[in-house]
This record gives C-alpha cells, sequence and structure tokens, in this order.
C-alpha cells in the first residue's frame, strides 16, 4: 500500500458495461438546495443520467441507496453534461444535457417526503435544440459581457461553432482551416473561443468577431456574389507541438486569468494574449486535469491524473503531492460535501466514481533494535572469495544458449510421415516443376493437468510453407489431441534448410505461462527427386571418412533402386528449383564426391550425407566414426554469390531512392493541376497533363523493377544462407572443430534470418568477423582490449567482408580457435604451447589477402607425408559415372 494512496471517502459503481468519457462528470449544486452543498452528476455513452449525493461511508462498506438521488435513460447517448443559468428569467442552475443530435436543458427539482427515503427528485424538460450537424463537445458562459445568465456554445465533428441564446438558436460559424475537433473552453476576461486545432497549435477567436462574421449557412459562391460578412480571423495563435486533451481558463479575479492546456507529454499555462507563463514535462501520460486556485496569492494548483493510477498536486511547475488511486481517471472534479470542502472526486472509463481526500495514515511500526555482533573479518574474506569463484566459473561458460527444462505438464510430438501425399495439398506455388509434392506432419498433444487452452504455432523455413500453421487447442487432462498439416515447396528457390519446429504455449492453473517446443526435419524427397547422374559438372566436394563406404543403396533407398547395382556407387538429385546434384561413392577409398554446376545447390545433399552417414553407423554401436574434408574450401564461388546479393541489395536502395524522387516528382505536378482546376480564370494547362502521365508511368515501372528485385534478393539471400551453411560444414570437416566453436561460426555468418534494408547481411557478417579477429583470434591480448564502436551502415562494396573472411580462414588454418570464455590469455598460452606461431598482422599480410580474396587454404595435418592419391581412380570414377 502507498504511504500517500487517496483516503476513500465515498465510492460506488455506475452502472454496469457502460463507457464514460472527460463531459461525463460534473459537480454543481443542480437543485438549488439551500445548504449549497453539491452533487455529483454523472452521464454516460448508453443514455444513462445519474445525480448522486454522497454521504461519508465506513471501510468497507457499500453506498447507501438513498445516495442515488435521480437515474434516467435518455433517448441518445450523452457526450456531456454542464451546470449553469441556461432558463431565461431566471437565475437559478439547470443542467445541460449534450446528444449526439440534440442540447437539452433541464430543470432538476426535489420533494421531500416524510423519512428520508421519501425524498422525491424530478428532472423536467424546460426546452430542447435538435442539432443539424453531429455534436462534440460544448461550453458555456456569458458570452458578450452579458449578465445573470449563461450561452451554450457546441462544437460539430466538422468545425462549426453553433451559439444558443438559452432557447433559441443564434448563429453558426465554421472554424478555418479545420481538420479534427479538439478541446472548446471560453474566457471571459477576454470574451474569446479558445480552442486546440488538428494543428496542435492553440487558437483564440473573439466573440465579437464570431458574432460579425459571415453567416456559416452561405455557401462561398454566396458570399462572393453578396459580397457581405466578414471572414473570421484568429485573434491569436499558439504552437504547442502536440495534441492537447483538455483546456481550461481559470481566473482569480477579473483582471488577473490563467489558460491552461494539457497536451499529451507536457502541460502549459498561457496568458491572455498567448504567451507562455510557464510550461511542465511530465513523467507519464496524463489523462485528466483539473486547476483551481491555491491559497497562496498568485499559484495555481493543478491536479492531473495519469494512466498509472496516480493523481499529482502541482503548485505552478513544483509537485506538491501525488496520492495513489484505485483506478485510472478519466475526469476528475473538486466538490464540497457535508461540510467537508476540497473533495477530490474522479470517474474511470469503465464506471468507477469515488469521492477523496488527501492525507496519510500514521505508521505505527518501529523496527526492533539490532544486537550488536562481533565481525569475523576472516569469514567474510573467505566468503568473498568463495563467491568470485562461483562468478569466474559463471562467466566461463561455453552454452551458448541456456539448457530447456523438462516439460512435464505438456507433452509435444510431431511425426512427419516417411511418404508423400499421395494427393499433393500445395494450393499456391511458384514452383514450375509438373507435380510439387507434399508431405503430411502429425503433430499430438497430451495434457498432463487440468483442462489447458492451448496455442500451437508451427514454423518452416521460406521458401517452404504450411497448409495450416495456428491452432488453438483445447485439451482435456490425460487426453491426446492430433493435428495434421501439409509442408511444401512454395517460393521458386531451393531451401536453405530443412528443419522446423512446433511451439505450444499455454498457462498453467496458477497463471504461469509456460512453453514446450519440438523440432522436426522435412523429407529430402520433398525438394527434389531421382535423377541420371551428371558426369560433368563446375562445382565438386569430396567428404573424407574413416570408414569403409556404404553403398548409395543403403543410404538412400527412397531414392535408388534396389535392384539397380549402377546407383550403388552414384545417384543424381534433381532439385525442383535447382539444378543437379550428383553423388559419387569411392569403391576402394572412403571417400565420397558431391558435384554439381551451382555451389549453393550442393549444401542440402553433402548435409544429408553427413547425417545418414551418422546415422547407418551409429545403428551398428560405431563410436568412433568421423567426417573430413581435406580442401581446398571454394572462397571464389562464395565470394561471386556474396557480389551477387551485395549487387541486388544496392539496387534496391537505388530503386527506393528513384521511387521517393518520382513521387516528389508527381505531387508536386497534381498541386499545380490542382491550383490551375481552382482557379477562376481558365488558364492552359502547359503539358502538365502529360507530365503527370509520364511521371505516373515512370512510378509504376519503378514499382513493378522495385518488387521484381525484391523477389531476386530473396532467393539470392536463400542461397548466400544455403552457400554460407554448406562454407561453415566443411570448415568444421576440415578444422575438426567442435559443436560450440561450429556454434560461434553459425552465429557469425548467420546473424539475420532476413534480409531488410534497414540491416543487411554484409555489414551485420563484417562486424562480427571483425569482432573475432580482434578478440578469441587476436595475436595479443591488447587487440583483446580493443571495443568496436563503428555504427553499422551499408558498404560501398565488399572488399573488406572478403578481407576479413579470408584473415578469418587464415588464422584458423594456423591453428587459431574460437571459444566465448573470458579468459583470452589462457586460450592463446594453450594455443602457442601447442606449436602455433604467432600470427602476423601487418599491412602486408591485409594487403596480400585483398589482392588475392580467392586463397584457398588446404589443411596439410591430415594429408600423408608420401604422394598424395587422387579423390577417385579415373578408371573407378568412369566406371562409377556410366549410368
Amino acid at each position: 500500500m502507498s504511504l500517500f494512496k487517496a483516503r476513500d471517502w465515498w465510492s460506488a459503481i455506475v452502472g454496469t458495461k457502460e463507457e464514460f468519457d472527460q463531459g461525463c462528470l460534473c459537480v454543481a449544486n443542480v437543485d438549488n438546495s439551500s445548504s449549497g452543498q453539491d452533487k455529483i452528476i454523472v452521464g454516460s455513452y448508453m443514455g444513462f443520467l445519474r445525480i448522486y449525493n454522497p454521504h461519508p461511508i465506513k471501510p468497507g462498506e457499500t453506498m447507501q441507496a438513498e445516495d442515488l438521488l435521480l437515474e434516467v435513460q435518455l433517448c441518445e447517448p450523452i457526450l456531456q453534461v454542464a451546470v449553469g443559468k441556461f432558463v431565461s428569467g431566471t437565475e437559478l442552475l439547470h443542467l445541460a444535457v449534450l446528444h449526439c443530435k440534440k442540447l437539452c436543458v433541464y430543470a432538476v427539482s426535489g420533494t421531500l417526503g416524510n423519512i428520508e427515503h421519501g425524498n422525491q427528485y424530478q428532472l423536467k424538460l424546460m426546452y430542447e435544440h435538435n442539432l443539424q450537424r453531429t455534436a462534440c463537445n460544448m461550453t458555456y458562459g456569458p458570452f458578450g459581457g452579458i449578465k445573470g445568465r449563461d450561452l451554450i456554445c457546441i462544437q460539430s465533428v466538422d468545425g462549426m461553432l453553433m451559439l444558443f441564446e438559452q432557447e433559441t438558436y443564434s448563429f453558426g460559424r465554421f472554424l478555418p482551416g479545420f481538420l479534427l475537433p479538439g478541446p472548446l473552453t471560453y474566457s471571459s476576461r477576454t470574451d474569446s473561443f479558445i480552442t486546440v486545432s488538428s494543428c496542435r497549435q492553440v487558437e483564440s477567436y473573439k466573440y465579437q468577431v464570431l458574432a460579425f462574421a459571415t453567416d456559416a449557412a452561405r455557401k462561398e459562391t454566396e458570399e462572393q456574389k453578396l459580397g457581405s460578412g466578414k471572414r473570421l480571423v484568429v485573434d491569436w495563435v499558439l504552437n504547442i507541438g502536440e495534441q492537447a486533451l483538455d483546456i481550461c481558463v481559470v481566473a482569480f479575479n477579473m483582471t488577473v486569468s490563467s489558460l491552461f492546456v494539457l497536451g499529451e507529454r507536457n502541460f502549459f499555462c498561457l496568458k491572455d494574449n498567448g504567451q507562455i507563463r510557464f510550461m511542465k514535462k511530465l513523467d507519464c501520460n496524463p489523462g485528466c486535469f483539473l486547476p483551481y486556485c491555491s491559497v497562496s496569492d498568485g499559484m495555481i494548483n493543478t491536479l492531473i491524473g495519469n494512466h498509472n493510477s496516480m493523481l499529482h498536486v502541482y503548485q505552478d511547475v513544483t509537485l506538491k503531492w501525488a496520492t495513489q488511486l484505485p483506478h485510472i481517471p478519466v475526469a476528475v472534479r473538486v466538490g464540497n460535501f457535508q461540510d467537508l470542502k476540497g473533495v477530490i472526486v474522479t470517474l474511470s472509463d469503465d464506471g468507477h466514481l469515488q469521492c477523496s481526500y488527501l492525507g496519510t495514515d500514521p505508521s505505527l511500526f518501529q523496527a526492533p533494535k539490532v544486537e550488536a555482533r562481533d565481525i569475523n573479518y576472516e569469514d567474510y574474506d573467505a566468503e568473498m572469495n568463495k563467491l568470485q569463484k562461483i562468478i569466474k566459473e559463471a562467466t566461463k561458460t561455453k552454452d551458448i544458449l541456456p539448457k530447456p527444462e523438462k516439460n512435464e505438464d505438456l507433452a509435444l510430438v510431431v511425426e512427419v510421415l516417411s511418404d508423400l501425399d499421395s494427393v499433393s495439398q500445395v494450393a499456391d506455388t511458384e514452383v514450375r516443376a509438373e507435380v510439387v509434392p507434399s508431405v503430411t506432419v502429425k503433430i499430438t498433444l497430451e495434457s498432463k493437468l487440468t483442462a489447458l487452452k492451448t496455442k500451437l504455432s508451427v514454423h518452416v523455413q521460406s521458401p517452404l510453407a504450411l497448409t495450416h500453421d495456428k491452432f488453438i487447442l483445447e485439451l482435456d487432462s490425460s487426453v491426446s489431441k492430433t493435428v495434421a498439416l501439409s509442408a511444401f515447396l512454395k517460393r521458386n528457390c531451393s531451401p536453405a534448410d530443412l528443419d522446423g519446429s512446433a511451439l505450444a504455449s499455454y498457462s498453467t492453473p496458477t497463471g504461469i505461462p509456460k512453453f514446450a517446443v519440438c523440432r522436426f526435419r522435412l523429407p529430402l524427397r520433398l525438394v527434389c527427386f531421382p535423377a541420371q547422374p551428371s558426369k560433368t559438372a563446375n562445382q565438386r566436394l569430396t567428404i573424407d571418412t574413416n570408414k569403409p563406404p556404404v553403398s548409395l543403396v543403403t543410404l538412400f533407398p527412397d531414392f535408388a533402386d534396389q535392384a539397380d547395382e549402377d546407383q550403388q556407387n552414384a545417384l543424381g538429385f534433381q532439385l525442383l528449383a535447382g539444378s543437379r546434384v550428383t553423388l559419387l561413392a569411392s569403391k576402394t577409398s572412403q571417400r565420397y564426391r558431391i558435384q554439381s554446376d551451382l555451389l549453393e545447390d550442393i549444401w542440402l545433399i553433402t548435409k544429408e550425407l553427413t547425417l545418414r552417414l551418422e546415422e547407418h553407423f551409429k545403428k551398428q554401436n560405431c563410436k568412433d566414426f568421423t567426417c573430413s574434408f581435406s580442401g581446398p574450401v571454394p572462397l571464389q564461388e562464395y565470394f561471386e554469390i556474396i557480389d551477387h546479393h551485395f549487387e541486388l541489395c544496392s539496387n534496391a536502395a537505388k530503386y527506393e531512392q528513384l521511387l521517393s524522387e518520382r513521387a516528389i516528382q508527381f505531387r508536386a505536378i497534381e498541386r499545380r493541376l490542382l491550383a490551375r482546376f481552382k482557379d477562376k480564370t481558365p488558364a492552359p494547362l502547359q503539358h502538365l497533363d502529360t507530365l503527370l502521365e509520364g511521371t505516373y508511368r515512370q512510378v509504376i515501372a519503378l514499382a513493378d523493377a522495385a518488387e521484381e528485385n525484391q523477389a531476386n534478393m530473396f532467393q539470392a539471400f536463400t542461397k548466400l544462407k544455403s552457400a554460407t551453411q554448406l562454407v561453415i560444414l566443411l570448415i568444421s570437416l576440415w578444422q575438426k572443430l567442435n559443436a560450440d566453436q561450429v556454434a560461434i561460426l553459425e552465429a557469425t555468418f548467420l546473424p539475420l534470418t532476413q534480409d531488410t534494408q534497414e540491416l543487411g547481411w554484409e555489414e551485420s557478417v563484417d562486424a562480427s568477423v571483425s569482432h573475432l579477429l580482434k578478440t578469441c583470434l587476436s595475436k595479443s591480448s591488447k587487440e583483446h582490449a580493443l571495443t568496436l564502436t563503428n555504427q553499422l551502415s551499408i558498404p560501398k562494396d565488399t572488399n573488406r567482408l572478403k578481407k576479413h573472411i579470408t584473415l578469418l580462414y587464415d588464422r584458423l588454418a594456423k591453428g587459431g580457435r574460437m571459444s566465448l570464455s573470458m579468459d583470452v590469455d589462457a586460450q592463446q598460452s594453450a594455443v602457442l604451447l601447442g606449436g602455433c606461431a604467432t600470427i602476423p598482422e601487418s599491412d602486408l599480410e591485409e594487403r596480400s589477402a585483398l589482392q588475392e580474396p580467392t586463397t584457398t587454404f588446404t589443411n596439410h595435418r591430415h594429408l600423408p607425408k608420401q604422394k598424395t592419391k587422387p579423390d577417385l581412380p579415373q578408371d573407378e570414377l568412369q566406371e562409377a559415372e556410366k549410368p
């Protein structure tokens, strides 16, 4: 509980499922009682009008029935209520109720009964005005200096001020340059109306200027013909730079008055001529405010309620008090009830009405005295050293991601069927193949708790797609539910990954949010089909193993024919949106060759080969199986893919700039044409229409080109991810990297899931590689202390990126290793003790790397000292390539 919590004096819940706003609350002596006690008038958007006479209640008690004096349902929603001298011939207070299309003035009167419960209050309609325009808000006052009565001014939603002299309609005027209605008030000292326009500026209009201006009912052409009336001119304007929530005038006397404006982030105090007296920047979003005269001479207090359920009291710009409310106020007033002056009345948007006062509860708690004891500094030092060791061990963790805890509340199982769908479920695809297959994925969920409402999301990487990816399931305890969906290739390019994930989110009965994740892998048959092996190819890679070769029919039974002996050593894969890939297995050596015309298309087959080899030898309980790669790393082809992607990204930026220039030109021509069409005297267009049509065609052509470039950029980025994952796999096999080091490489080269104009792949990877070169792959601890402070920006070319990638591979080839450990000095000393010389980092090295970015590296530790054998013998290769 807050120390400065508002003291509840009286409270009530107004209606059920009703809505209220700023103008729905009014506090005044509406029944003109002799005691002068205020009443609370509340109107709702549901059309209910209620009048309360609050009495103090004890804590924990509810409102008494006699506190509600009157409750009546009117015909239309109530926008605003106000109390003033609205009836001619009398100075008694009457109630004005503003509806959307009507203004009604009522007299509230009460009849005393024999007992308190017998008091009866009545609402009598004095007069009403049917509005021709939809009303927004209203204000009232002694317009024109009239005495003894109040006039009413209503602002419509289309910017018309309608003035009513009690029972008669006076006149209406349109505000110049109007777009949206804002708060409206009247200043009696300057006899002017003050509002805040949609241009975020405070505007003041004199009543006399409004009275003598042109009638709003006349049209512009009639004004020009008759020549009567004057133009409505603003008295003064002040730009506050934000939209206003409310506006109020506070006057100490007839000589000094102040205008208060509540903005979205500040509140302003202005003089009568529009000059700023002071302003205050608010820490929280305000909802309502109420300025009133302070006890101190020349000071003004302001109550401001914000969306944090707080009510702040400011004296000018100084915060004097802050109190906690049980709701978010949308309206605040001050009234006098039961001889208690200055009661704060607040109303929330859902009908929480409260009368409170400011104060604090005295704290009777006293902290007990703590017994003094001797301090043992040796125990403190021992405990400090123990904690420092724990902190040091925690900072040396090698896990990039925390290990997820085993979920015991929800069982999530994903099953990918081994066979493709007999009838393809593809609905919309860009692939130009004759038949685009689909595969069924079954997801089973079982709740081990009570009934759970579970949201299931399934995700696969584009260009793959799913027939359904969102489900909402109602799970009963120990009853499983299964949903089925189909996956297929949607975009016309080969995917970089066949992995997918299913995520189920739910909340436990105690309200704790939890989730369960299950990952799955789609079959290779989804993106390719069997084909004849190709003898010629531009790209070739050879994977070495330490075990005898396995027949390709055994490894790929879904692609090979068991009866065809030729397919035991050669298989062909035709990608649905790519080239043909050929897989060859040596009969004598322990090697496999993957070849294709495109480097990025080799990735899926190479990854599938390594996975199936590991699974094959794992079933045979072979634990020492390893794959290796002896080089060379295809950097030249990889850099060509990077250059192609960077060129498309540069083209996207150019298209965006050209589109912006043509759009500015198009709007300028439109403005010229519009000015010509509005001109009274016709003038030649001077070929502006031709220029407009030509610019329009250029905009459409540029938009089509940008859209096509965006599709090409998506395909290029997908190919770049495939090539990047292939290069990471080759480096890990080449240098025998462990899982943590491979994870660091993947985080370095694959930082983005999608490419955008705000953040591109090139600048992200360049920053990541530079960080590795200056930290764990640096030559000394001095470089480790350097930090990268440059902001990411689109580079001019890819030379710097290719140079850094080449240096990274060079340092890995010379024995450098990547680690997330903070103890870099120990890591470097271990590397140096292992026989790896210090890596020179001079300008000559960088210059040579820049001039020869296509350098390939070979790990000579994995090659025998004798004469190196070719990857595959020629006679054996010819036999394997025979159809």
